[in-house]
């Protein structure tokens, strides 16, 4: 059984949006242009929740400790903000429940670890800036995810206490924030997930496969 809740937080990446062909072709345009082949989506997809880095180390197979990785990631991020609206969308299963938070006047919001140079235009492209919605990048506060800060902030903006707000997100960092801020956490098991430990270990209070499972969850469904 769920807390009342009163405010949904989401992650972006993964978790509302399909961003991973986008974040992809930005990797395998630096590959192109190295005259390398590209790399097929499947190869990028598990990382994308870790961004330029996770992106730059599967194009390239270097990390950040490697020398050649600050220009590489600063090319990358060139790249994929000339072309970060090129397939990116919705996950078309999440257009219903999104409809149906702003039906019932549940407020909702966007934590992400995106930058605001990234996150702003996307979700503004995405038409994800409703009316009293909120949107939480990964430079609006000193910190970003895993640390609570986001979050916190987030239902600050929203007037809603952490304890009834519900954080779902597809990444190891966005439950580790969720706890930490005192919110219910939800794993979307549609997203990206990463390469690292089962879901099932993540310590999230719940686990769903599919955007409907949320409504069900929040009992309007």
């Amino acid at each position: 059984m769920m807390r009342p809740v009163r405010a949904v937080l989401f992650d972006l990446d993964g978790t509302l949006i399909d961003s991973a062909p986008d974040l992809a072709g930005a990797g395998n345009d630096m590959r192109i242009a190295r005259g390398l082949a590209p790399h097929p989506l499947t190869h990028f997809r598990p990382m994308v929740g870790a961004g330029a880095r996770g992106m730059v180390s599967c194009a390239f197979d270097v990390g950040p400790d490697d020398a050649a990785f600050g220009a590489l990631r600063d090319e990358f991020l060139q790249r994929y903000e000339a072309r970060m609206t090129r397939h990116t969308q919705v996950f078309p299963a999440m257009l219903p429940v999104l409809a149906a938070l702003n039906r019932s006047a549940l407020p909702w919001g966007i934590v992400t670890n995106k930058a605001s140079r990234f996150g702003e235009p996307l979700a503004r492209a995405l038409g994800l800036l409703a009316p009293g919605a909120t949107l939480i990048c990964g430079d609006t506060t000193p910190h970003s995810k895993p640390h609570p800060a986001p979050l916190l902030e987030a239902a600050r903006r929203l007037q809603v206490p952490a304890a009834e707000c519900v954080y779902v997100g597809d990444d190891l960092r966005d439950v580790q924030a969720g706890r930490a801020a005192g919110m219910t956490t939800i794993v979307a098991g549609w997203g990206y997930l990463g390469a690292g430990e089962p879901v099932e270990t993540w310590g999230a209070d719940h686990l769903i496969q599919m955007p409907g499972e949320l409504l069900k969850l929040l009992r309007m469904a």
